[in-house]
């Protein structure tokens, strides 16, 4: 059985994806994967010279982080913003400036990419 997670991408206060994860959604598994894509991420509006880990608006972070973890088939999907039972363990709020964990019924944590990169590493 696997531990699911669902994690939400939000621009300001609206959800702008839902991406469902079968198995591995702890903090130390998923958690600790989407502090690595968020870490030194820096969301903007409007660009010019392209540098790692930057994100034009919260949007183009949704699509990044999907390329990033979606890879083969399976284990990843993409549920509505409005799905939000889905059987899950824990669940992800991303927002431009921090992350909010809940195991859903409760709030694990919430801070900065960087304080949600130093709790899963437990820095």
């Amino acid at each position: 059985m696997g531990t699911r997670s669902l994690t939400f991408v939000y621009d300001g206060d609206t959800p702008v994806v839902n991406m469902y994860r079968q198995f591995d959604g702890y903090p130390s598994g998923h958690g600790a994967e989407l502090a690595d894509f968020l870490d030194g991420m820096v969301v903007v509006n409007g660009y010019g010279e392209v540098k790692p880990k930057i994100a034009n608006g919260m949007g183009c972070l949704a699509a990044q982080m999907i390329a990033n973890f979606k890879q083969t088939v399976g284990g990843f999907y993409i549920h509505p913003v409005t799905s939000t039972d889905c059987w899950q363990d824990y669940e992800y709020h991303v927002y431009e400036n921090k992350v909010v964990v809940k195991n859903p019924t409760e709030v694990i944590f919430e801070g900065s990419y960087q304080a949600f990169s130093n709790y899963v590493f437990g820095v």
